[in-house]
Order: C-alpha cells, then sequence, then structure tokens
C-alpha cells in the first residue's frame, strides 16, 4: 500500500484512524539454523498483530546481504509485506541494480533506502555517498514500483555538522523520491514532535513514523545508544542503572516507559509505530496489548 503525499499539512499531525497508521517490526537477517527458527517463531507470533510490513536489515558484508535477501523471501512467500532494507556502503550501481532485479522478481514492492554505517577499517563508502543518491538511483531503474522509505533522526545524525545541515539532508531524501520515513529510536517524544514542525517548515510533507525500541536490558540498550547516538534521558538511565541486574524490574520499568511514549506519540497524531524487534516477539507484544492496539 503505498502513502500519498500531501501537499499541505504534515501528515504526522493529522487525525488518523487505527487502519490509517501503519504499524511495521524489524528483524535482522540470523547468522545460525537455530537464529532462523527463532526468527520464524517470533514472526509467526508477531504476525497475528498485522503488522503493514516487516524490514530486514543489510549488512555491508556479502553474506548478510544473501541473509538478507533469503529472509525477505521467505516472509513475501508467507503472504507478508517484506521491506529489506538498502545500504550505500560498499555497494556499486551494478550490485543494488542487481539486487533490485532480484526483490522485483520476488514480489518485493517495498525498500528501506539507508547510507549505513561504515565498518571498522573502511576507507569508502562506495558509489553511493549518500542516500538520496541511492533513492534517486532506485527511482530512475524501478520508477514508481517500490515504495521507498528513509531514515530520519530526531535527535539528529550523530554525523550532522548542525541540525540544519541534518534537516536539509533528510529533505534531499524526500526530494529524490522517498515515500516516507522511519526515525531512530528516541524516548523523548518532543524531539520528535519538534523534529517533524521543523520538517513542516522546510515543505518536507511525507509521513515520519517513529521507531520505538523496547528496553530488554540496560546495558544492551547504551551500548545501541552510543554507537548511534540516540539519547537515553538521565532520568531513565539513572532508574535502569539503579536496578542493576534485576531483569524483571528492568523490563517491567522499560515497558511503562515506551508505552508512555507511544501513547504520547499516537494521541499527538504520530502515523503509526515502527518496532525495533531485535527478533524478539515478548516486549512488542506487552507493548501492543498495554497500548489497546489490538482491539483499536
Amino acid at each position: 500500500m503505498h502513502f500519498q503525499k500531501s501537499r499541505g499539512k504534515t501528515p504526522a499531525f493529522q487525525d488518523m484512524s487505527h487502519s490509517d497508521r501503519t504499524f511495521s517490526f524489524e528483524f535482522f537477517p540470523p547468522q545460525t539454523a537455530e537464529g532462523m527458527e527463532k526468527l520464524r517463531a517470533s514472526r509467526k507470533l508477531l504476525a497475528q498483530l498485522g503488522p503493514r510490513f516487516y524490514s530486514v536489515t543489510f549488512g555491508a558484508g556479502g553474506s548478510t546481504r544473501d541473509r538478507t535477501l533469503d529472509t525477505v523471501l521467505e516472509i513475501q512467500a508467507e503472504g507478508h509485506t517484506a521491506a529489506p532494507h538498502l545500504s550505500c556502503i560498499g555497494s556499486t550501481r551494478e550490485n543494488i541494480q542487481a539486487i533490485l532485479e532480484q526483490y522485483i522478481a520476488g514480489g518485493v514492492k517495498h525498500l528501506v533506502a539507508l547510507r549505513g554505517d561504515l565498518p571498522s577499517g573502511t576507507a569508502s563508502t562506495g558509489e553511493f555517498r549518500y542516500a538520496n543518491e541511492l533513492v534517486s538511483f532506485i527511482r530512475e531503474r524501478t520508477g514508481d514500483h517500490f515504495h521507498i522509505e528513509v531514515a530520519a533522526y530526531p535527535e539528529f545524525h550523530p554525523q550532522a555538522s548542525s541540525p540544519r545541515d541534518d534537516l536539509l539532508n533528510f529533505r534531499r531524501k524526500a526530494e529524490a523520491g522517498a515515500d516516507s520515513a522511519i526515525t531512530q529510536y528516541f524516548y523523548n517524544p518532543d524531539a520528535y514532535f519538534s523534529f517533524v514542525s521543523e520538517c513542516e517548515k522546510l515543505g518536507i510533507a511525507i509521513p515520519i513514523v517513529p521507531g520505538i525500541m523496547p528496553i530488554y536490558n540496560f546495558s544492551q540498550l547504551a551500548r545501541f545508544s552510543d554507537a548511534c547516538g540516540a539519547e537515553i534521558p538521565r532520568w531513565i538511565r539513572k532508574r535502569l542503572e539503579g536496578y542493576r541486574d534485576d531483569i524483571d524490574s528492568i523490563r517491567s520499568f522499560g515497558l511503562d516507559v515506551v508505552c508512555s511514549l507511544c501513547e504520547k506519540l499516537l494521541a499527538g497524531g504520530a502515523p503509526g509505530l515502527h518496532f525495533y524487534t531485535l527478533n524478539q516477539s515478548a516486549a512488542v507484544i506487552s507493548i501492543w496489548e498495554r497500548l489497546g492496539l489490538s482491539n483499536a
């Protein structure tokens, strides 16, 4: 299903029913047969929630790319919509063209186009320097076949020279042909609403769906956040640190924090939610039930 680009108010602040909103889940391609079986089990449970699509991450290495393709085609074969990630890092026009052809042959109509992060020791991004160049290439080669998602950073990309430059980079992705965006995860709803407001001022009129990271454990969350530049508000960090190894308390507190965040986002007009599942289902299902989305 394609979103319609608005010509007026940013879609994130329009009134929407549950059916108009986009709820989606992100997976990473497992490295082992056991991991694939666990993902299948999680996917079966999450499928009952009726997501619009599943996104599948994509690494810079060849083997990771093959696992992404395998996972995507399996999801498609199950009758669900898969949205594979495509990254600029290490990519050439030739290999991106080949991947696009494979996805078209597999019935894929939804992509997530990203610049990606340079792996340690990698000196060059490849033939595409920025995500807007990748989006332009996909549009040039495939027209409107794909619904293209891009990334957005409410707390701004850690490598951006300034908030203004980051917003202009985002606008270039929209102008290149992106249909909608998924944000990096965050825990401050004001950051999201402020970002969308700034986008509106720049004439960026594509839906911007908040990315949601359930809280599984503190050390993992801190590691992810340090790597991607996502801020853990001080009050949340202190509470999580105080629980030490009490996993049950961490998850209970995390559920409260994330549910409150989601409630504020949806009440404020966010056009949906995109959950970073880490290939697990329990936390997402708990959030879903707490929000009452099953009955919406």
